[in-house]
């Protein structure tokens, strides 16, 4: 049965790097320190906002903070998880007692590309089901279904790219990080029918409007969609300061308005309620504001096949190493100025 209208929050979480944990096995041990920690706060958030509560989305690094120099296999050894890992049966198990749909992002092992991985967004319902697993696009340093395009199409298919999930909360769809600031990831989403955005995000929360501040508006805007961004409040155990990610997790609803928007710390301020049926009617209506029924992809796709920068496949023959990042981005920029 169909929530057409319901609360979602966007939990802003202090995150604990593992960098600095030795080996597999104390790394694993504070991830699962983490976990418990974010799955009680979770469950505090509820019993303070209520029944209503349906929905919650975690930041970006919420299990192990980021590769900070690591090298590929160093992280992925110490930090990466597979869906099946026990991890994931603790938060199925959670979010069939807490009766929620939980969101976050992790860094994935995958037996198809074993000397990789990749940094995926999942969703799991109020069933315990894992029902959405989307991973991330675009990537400064880490690898992406893009470097391996052609063996991965092969594996998993296009439509794998953009997963949307249709669920009793609405059409869910995930976008990873600074994701947010390419608008095509946004409409690709959108396209398949996505309503709502789960942002999970470790970013400045700065008093001034950031980048990524002003895309979450302009993604809602321009998609007539709601965003649910939830960062970091902090990241403890890394060389660099702790709040440089930390504060301003919010909602904004399909026509860019800010509904809920934490400050800085831990907190669950940053929580609303979604209003999928008010959404729909929106969508619905022959007007200038509806951007999504106003569309004309046809005069776009020419040249998104005919212009190439970034290159696919780019591990192809290659080590997938951070210098080899660099190196094709100077390749990417070169061409570029020609």
């Amino acid at each position: 049965m169909s929530i057409k209208r319901y609360k979602a929050l966007a939990l802003q979480t202090e995150c604990f790097a593992v960098n600095n944990c030795k080996d597999r096995a104390s790394a694993y041990t504070l991830m699962q320190k983490s976990l418990d920690k974010v799955l009680a706060e979770t469950r505090g958030s509820k019993a303070f906002i209520g029944p209503d509560l349906k929905l919650v989305v975690l930041p970006e690094y919420f299990l192990t903070s980021f590769p900070f120099g690591e090298n590929m296999e160093e992280w992925r050894k110490k930090a990466c998880l597979s869906t099946d890992d026990a991890l994931f049966d603790t938060m199925k198990d959670f979010c069939v007692k807490q009766s929620i749909f939980l969101s976050g992002n992790f860094y994935e092992l995958d037996e198809n590309f074993p000397e990789l991985y990749f940094q995926s967004s999942f969703i799991i319902d109020d069933q315990g089901e894992l029902i959405l697993k989307y991973r991330r696009l675009n990537s400064m340093f880490a690898p992406t279904p893009h470097d391996v395009m052609d063996t991965y199409m092969e594996i998993y298919g296009y439509e794998a790219l953009y997963p949307v999930a249709d669920t009793k909360l609405g059409k869910l769809a995930c976008i990873a990080s600074e994701e947010i600031l390419y608008p095509e990831i946004a409409r690709c989403l959108m396209m398949r029918g996505a309503e709502v955005f789960l942002h999970s995000s470790s970013e400045a929360g700065s008093p001034q409007l950031t980048h990524k501040e002003v895309a979450k508006r302009a993604r809602a805007i321009e998609n007539m969609s709601y965003v649910v961004s939830a960062n970091s409040a902090g990241i403890s155990g890394i060389d660099f300061p702790f709040a440089a990610t930390d504060g301003l997790s919010k909602i904004v609803d399909y026509e860019g308005h800010v509904l809920a928007e934490a400050g800085t710390g831990g907190s669950m301020v940053a929580n609303s309620y979604l209003d999928i049926n008010a959404q729909r009617d929106y969508r619905s209506k022959v007007s200038m504001q509806n951007y999504n029924a106003r569309q004309r992809f046809e005069l776009y796709a020419k040249s998104y096949t005919e212009y190439s920068h970034y290159p696919p496949n780019s591990f192809e023959n290659e080590t997938p190493t951070k210098e080899l990042f660099i190196k094709t981005q100077l390749k990417v920029i070169k061409d570029l100025q020609n």
